[in-house]
């Protein structure tokens, strides 16, 4: 038999659920409404002048999924993917290695490294911008070349990576360091003993116990890549005429939606990513239960 609440225990649930409030409601307006929103504006024209919405079915997926500049934006954003996390993730690991060692200055490295993470992204935008500027740019006084690095489409994408790789490696470098503080010292003083070097050590203990972090940054990092927007919308100008090779999905979801204010086309738009984001989370999941080592 179920017990009756005490009026002690009833005020103790009523102030329980007041506090709670903020977090729900904040819950069902900024992520539970937009997602049904946007499902069921997938299936609509939007209205003229943005009022107003028409059924139109399955209208909106068939023209998104027969558009080349879908697939287009599609490939361009894996291609950002391919360079940002695999590079991310090796080049924070290296360091996180290294600053996890006692070493003077250790605390000031760590910060310089995660700077980029605290750093506006139109901030960001504005300097790497410079950096790239073909007349009057950095790299190009101090390698003494004339590159286009963001307006040519052949190397574009790959500029616009490496902004993703080095404002991204902080962030990893410190996850890194959390997974690696975890690590028992034992395992390394047994190997030192048996006369195991430090590469020896770094690929038969240090990866093997780090997969879970490892994994869980790959898995967040690609997610993250393949919603990438505003390094995009901030470094590459409308004129480009490399944006067609560089603009992400999420890129052009933007155009529709607040551009050309075609709310509906754009909702489908981002339901195409949703999708292929699951079908690849759901593959993630399965390479972790034969790739990812539980200690």
């Amino acid at each position: 038999m179920k017990k009756k609440m005490t009026l002690a225990e009833k005020r103790e649930a009523r102030w329980a659920y007041l506090f709670v409030a903020p977090t729900m409601i904040g819950l069902i307006v900024l992520n539970f409404y937009p997602i049904f929103n946007t499902v069921y504006q997938s299936f609509c024209k939007t209205g003229d002048f943005g009022k107003g919405n028409i059924f139109v079915g399955l209208a909106n997926y068939q023209a998104v999924l027969s558009a080349g500049e879908t697939w287009q934006s599609l490939w361009n954003t894996i291609k950002y993917a391919l360079i940002e996390v695999p590079f991310g993730i090796v080049i924070a690991l290296i360091l996180a290695v290294l600053l996890n060692k006692k070493i003077g200055g250790r605390s000031i490295y760590r910060t310089i490294f995660f700077l980029p993470m605290v750093c506006a992204p139109a901030a960001v935008a504005m300097v790497w911008k410079w950096l790239y500027n073909t007349q009057f740019g950095l790299l190009n006084n101090v390698f003494h070349a004339n590159i286009s690095w963001i307006s040519d489409p052949k190397i574009a994408w790959i500029s616009i990576g490496i902004i993703g790789v080095w404002s991204i490696i902080g962030y990893n470098m410190v996850l890194f360091i959390s997974g690696l503080q975890e690590i028992p010292g034992d395992y390394y003083e047994a190997a030192s003993i048996d006369g195991a070097s430090g590469l020896r050590q770094f690929f038969s203990i240090t990866v093997p116990l780090l997969s879970p972090t490892t994994f869980f940054i790959v898995q967040t990092r690609i997610i993250g890549a393949l919603t990438i927007f505003d390094l995009m919308f901030m470094v590459m100008d409308k004129t480009n005429v490399a944006l067609p090779k560089v603009q992400s999905i999420v890129y052009l979801f933007y155009q529709y939606s607040f551009t050309n204010g075609n709310k509906g086309y754009g909702a489908t738009i981002v339901m195409v990513l949703l999708a292929f984001i699951m079908i690849l989370t759901w593959i993630l999941q399965q390479v972790e239960k034969k790739a990812v080592y539980h200690a």
